[in-house]
Order: C-alpha cells, then structure tokens, then sequence
C-alpha cells in the first residue's frame, strides 16, 4: 500500500484497475480529472455532495465532455464525521456517488439510480464498539 496526496504529480494510480475515492469537496474536480486519465479498464466512482453536480464551472470543465455512466443517489441522508463513527449522528447534507466506467465513457446519457434506505439493514452493533 502506497499513502501519498493523490493529485501529486508523480502519483499515478494502478491503470488495471478501478479508482474509488471520497475526495474532499473542494478538490473533487480535480480528483475526477485525474482519476479518469489515470483508471485504465476499471472506471472512477466518486462518492461526493449532491452540489457537486451545481456549478457552471464543472459543467464545462467536466460533465459537458466527460459526463459520468452512473448517478446514484442515496435516499437516505448519509451521516459522516471525521475520524468517528457516531449512532445519533445525523445530517442535513446529501450524497452521490458519480461513476465513470471505462468501457461506457460517451456512449450514452448517463443511468440515474436510487440508493434504497440500507443504512438500517447494513449497520451492526460491533460497527459502534
């Protein structure tokens, strides 16, 4: 395992494979840049804010030519906290994860798809402990 900052530019991920990242917001774009030059056969999945999606900007340096394959939308809220995981932790703020499968990259619109409520069913009593 390899620890280095990722938009370094002697850092090139493994091109055989996929590249699967929680970016932070303010870097997304230019984690998605790299990520797609760099994620050879397997693709690119980025899990980031629903607002991600908002902005002129990243339209046009991103979505306009490299649009993703895949949307996938939580319909629950997905609480995260730095560092901790929390059981009464909730959140005003909504996720995605934007995929990029190689094989698929401008072939058609991309697939919208609903994340159904999971948190419940997924989470175990050890995950607090």
């Amino acid at each position: 395992m390899c620890v280095a900052d990722f938009l370094d530019v002697g850092v090139v991920a493994d091109p055989a494979g996929w590249i699967i990242t929680n970016p932070p917001f303010n870097l997304a774009a230019a984690f998605a840049h790299k990520a797609l030059e760099h994620c050879g056969d397997g693709g690119v999945a980025l899990l980031v804010r629903i607002a991600f999606l908002e902005s002129v900007k990243r339209y046009r340096e991103l979505f306009l030519h490299r649009p993703p394959t895949h949307i996938f939308q939580f319909t629950e809220r997905v609480p995260m906290l730095k560092g901790r995981l929390d059981r009464k932790a909730s959140s005003a703020t909504a996720y995605t994860w934007l995929v990029w499968r190689a094989g698929e990259l401008g072939l058609k619109p991309p697939a919208f798809h609903w994340i159904a409520p999971c948190q419940k069913r997924l989470e175990r009593e050890r995950d607090y402990g």
